[in-house]
């Protein structure tokens, strides 16, 4: 993650700029998180941020996929989890059984990015309908020209997230129609620097994932419009490119909250939002005083 790692050290280095943290030694412990892969890149740079300004704590962030982090985060062995979707009724009750309450925090928007290599130069303006018709179960769609005749009689290679993602139930509701509902013949991975190559890699592949990773790979990847849209900042923040913008959350278990660390990490990931957030690739919110508020309210329960 090249370009990613450049811009965490810009905001590293421009940290003084936008929160004027000062180091503190009197705060220690751990902050355990996992989940979307698609939120990791934020939570990541808020976490090397606060080691900064919190050397004694350790903030842990692991790639398990949404569904994969919930299935810790609702047995208590995270204190919270990244969620590229919201939490299912399933995971709710999973969490109820276990004495586990939450919270959920929205914090940013993301536009899930369909991907082409480069070289493609037919497929830059693809349709919902086209979408569904190559991503459905049981599709019919093989080659580029199956979708329209023009286009080369070539196979299509297809990339996208695994079932543990929720980028891909995102993904196959607005799409396919229903959540989790996707032909099984593709290339899938948690992990969305594996799908980043796997089409920067082949003329004829096709892929999506969340938009920030399409932004730090645009000197590898070329991104589809879709009915006429491109994914951009804007057109993800003033709603026009539908319907693949969605937002991004973090859950937390509101136990957690009444410990220090975890207190002090969520006052710092909401404070520098705004400024950050666009580092990474995404459009945060207009202003995070709502989140918090409701941080310093569980805090204090």
């Amino acid at each position: 993650m090249k370009k990613l790692g450049i811009v965490l050290m810009v905001a590293i280095l421009g940290l003084t700029v936008f929160s004027m943290v000062t180091v503190a030694q009197d705060l220690e412990g751990s902050v355990k998180i996992d989940g979307s892969s698609t939120v990791y890149p934020v939570t990541q740079a808020m976490a090397e941020e606060f080691s900064y300004a919190y050397p004694d704590v350790r903030v842990t962030v692991g790639v398990s996929g949404t569904g994969g982090g919930m299935e810790k985060f609702t047995i208590g062995e995270t204190d919270i989890n990244n969620a590229s979707r919201e939490i299912k009724p399933s995971e709710v009750d999973k969490a109820e059984k276990n004495g586990i309450e939450f919270s959920r925090f929205t914090v940013a928007s993301d536009g899930i990015t369909v991907v082409i290599n480069p070289a493609n130069d037919w497929a830059e303006n693809m349709t919902v309908e086209e979408l569904q018709m190559i991503w459905k179960p049981n599709s019919s769609v093989e080659t580029w020209s199956d979708v329209r005749p023009e286009w080369p009689d070539k196979e299509i290679e297809l990339y996208g997230p695994g079932a543990d993602s929720g980028t891909f139930d995102y993904f196959t509701s607005v799409i396919v129609g229903k959540e989790s509902e996707s032909r099984a013949d593709f290339t899938a991975s948690e992990d969305d620097n594996v799908l980043v190559q796997g089409v920067a890699g082949s003329k004829y592949a096709l892929g999506y994932f969340g938009y920030a990773y399409y932004e730090e790979n645009q000197n590898k990847l070329k991104s589809v419009a879709v009915n006429g849209v491109k994914p951009s900042s804007k057109t993800i923040e003033n709603g026009k490119y539908k319907p693949l913008s969605r937002p991004l959350y973090i859950y937390v278990n509101n136990e957690s909250v009444k410990r220090p660390v975890v207190e002090e990490f969520l006052k710092f990931y909401f404070e520098n939002g705004k400024e950050l957030i666009p580092m990474v690739g995404y459009v945060p919110l207009t202003s995070y005083q709502e989140q918090l508020e409701k941080v310093e309210e569980l805090a204090t329960k």
